[in-house]
């Protein structure tokens, strides 16, 4: 999501003019197409680990307890995935040190701009 939202941020945003929330929408739903198109590998996986779904009866998975758990199980596997796509933010590298050095030139000029104008 994170990598989805940059790229549009830094090409699309260049020549339409989209904001950095509309990118960053954008990466979401490239990201969530993603996470639904590998859903079926996820649950392949995790059968071949030894985790086998439960052999539930129609009547049962009808149950408020089943819709329950498979609500909750869903919410859990967005949150897990929303966690990971935001690894990519440990490895970005952002250079803080010129924004400092930015803000330091912008206070001096306003000091002198200040200065001159109090003489």
């Amino acid at each position: 999501m994170i990598i989805a939202g940059d790229y549009i941020e830094h090409t699309l945003g260049l020549f339409m003019c989209i904001s950095t929330m509309a990118a960053a929408a954008l990466g979401n739903t490239i990201s969530d197409v993603i996470g639904i198109g590998s859903a079926f590998y996820v649950e392949k996986l995790a059968e071949m680990s030894g985790v086998k779904p439960p052999k539930l009866s129609p009547i049962q998975l009808e149950m408020k307890t089943s819709r329950r758990a498979a609500n909750l199980g869903r919410v859990l596997g967005i949150t897990i995935g929303c966690l990971l796509g935001m690894c990519p933010l440990l490895f970005m590298n952002e250079d803080k040190d010129k924004d400092k050095e930015k803000d330091k030139d912008k206070d001096k000029e306003t000091s002198t701009v200040v200065n001159v104008a109090v003489k």
